[in-house]
């Protein structure tokens, strides 16, 4: 009888085909969890109570903004470094410095809060470092917080942004 010689397992290719799998699984599993545990997680609000009491606040503040009549114009020059801006208003907003606050849609630690001041005519220029490509919450407030213009900007897709008090008072 002639003996025939087998080949070690580990030479052919369905044993280590057949591990692929499990092993792609362990890699991609390993890396999932360490994505989850190094990252935090933004979007979550602690205080679910406390932000439901202030959005009441908040709606009398836009109430104020559209008794005010106030709309604000806003326009990033990336070349310049500069955010220009014109506010709207039945009144004249005498010393009035404006709160302009950019929240990144999920990414809070890219925040920014510009402090403007306008000339007679409304209009002003702020620095602003280079804006990132984002959709961007725009929240425009007064010296004392006593109203507030807020809406989404989406840049650079749309080059300027107009917010209007009106827009969204019933």
């Amino acid at each position: 009888m002639n003996a025939v010689a087998e080949a070690p397992w580990y030479t052919h290719r369905w044993p280590w085909l057949l591990m692929l799998g499990p092993a792609v699984v362990a890699v991609a599993g390993i890396a999932t969890s360490y994505v989850a545990f190094t990252s935090q997680d933004a979007l979550v609000v602690g205080d679910y109570y406390k932000q439901g009491k202030a959005i009441n606040q908040d709606l009398r503040r836009d109430h104020a903004a559209a008794a005010l009549g106030l709309s604000i114009e806003l326009r990033y020059d990336a070349a310049e470094g500069l955010l220009h801006g014109h506010v709207g208003s039945a009144r004249p907003l005498a010393d009035e410095t404006l709160s302009v606050r950019l929240q990144h849609a999920t990414q809070p630690n890219r925040d920014m809060v510009l402090m403007a001041r306008p000339d007679a005519q409304g209009n002003f220029s702020v620095a602003l470092p280079m804006l990132e490509r984002s959709r961007w919450q725009v929240l425009v407030e007064g010296k004392q917080r006593d109203w507030r213009l807020e809406g989404a900007w989406q840049w650079p897709s749309a080059r300027e942004i107009a917010i209007r008090a009106d827009a969204g008072a019933p």
